[in-house]
């Protein structure tokens, strides 16, 4: 089901909640009670408890867990790297992007067209 779940339509609230759930999912498949992972991501047991309930918790904590689930090999996979394209080096004459452009607004953008 989750293949066919539109991440991006889900409000950050219920985008945690999802994480939650997937943490929470991978914690019983690898047949972990909530103590015995808290002990490993070095969190109380109650941190766990929130974690999965969807009430928040830090990014810290958050880190903890994947690794404590040995999930650390997949946060690459939440972030994809950031490099530049070589199409986008040629363009901009080997110089890397400093920062971002302001968003041109829509009738700067018909007038070019």
């Amino acid at each position: 089901m989750a293949r066919n779940l539109n991440l991006n339509l889900l409000s950050s609230h219920e985008l945690e909640a999802w994480l939650c759930r997937q943490l929470e999912t991978a914690r019983l498949r690898k047949n972990i009670n909530q103590t015995r992972l808290a002990e490993q991501a070095g969190v109380s047991r109650r941190t766990i408890s929130r974690l999965e309930n969807g009430q928040g918790v830090s990014l810290d904590t958050f880190i903890r867990v994947m690794r404590a689930l040995e999930l650390g090999d997949r946060f690459a996979d939440l972030i994809p790297d950031a490099g530049i394209r070589p199409v986008d080096r040629v363009n901009q004459k080997h110089s890397e992007r400093k920062r971002a452009s302001s968003p041109r607004d829509q009738q700067s953008v018909a007038e070019t067209k």
